[in-house]
């Protein structure tokens, strides 16, 4: 069974992150995701990249299903933290 270690590593291998959490039970995930890349792209947008960057991982179902709580720009994550 893939561990939430495993798909935080795919991720940062596929998508330059500065702060990444991934938690989850072996099948469903759960991340938070700030990158710069997601600069002036809509949220919608940033959802496609994270996904494409697991994309055959979640085609062989390996992971069933990923859930992105927040895709956050370094700065819009800031503003966040206070």
């Amino acid at each position: 069974m893939i561990t939430a270690q495993q798909v935080k590593q795919y991720l940062e291998a596929g998508l330059t992150c500065s702060h990444l959490e991934v938690e989850g039970d072996g099948h469903h995930f759960y991340a938070t995701v700030v990158s710069p890349a997601f600069e002036g792209k809509r949220l919608i947008d940033r959802h496609r990249l994270v996904k494409e960057v697991i994309a055959s991982r979640l085609a062989s179902n390996e992971i069933h299903a990923l859930s992105i709580v927040k895709a956050a720009t370094p700065e819009e994550w800031a503003k966040l933290q206070g």
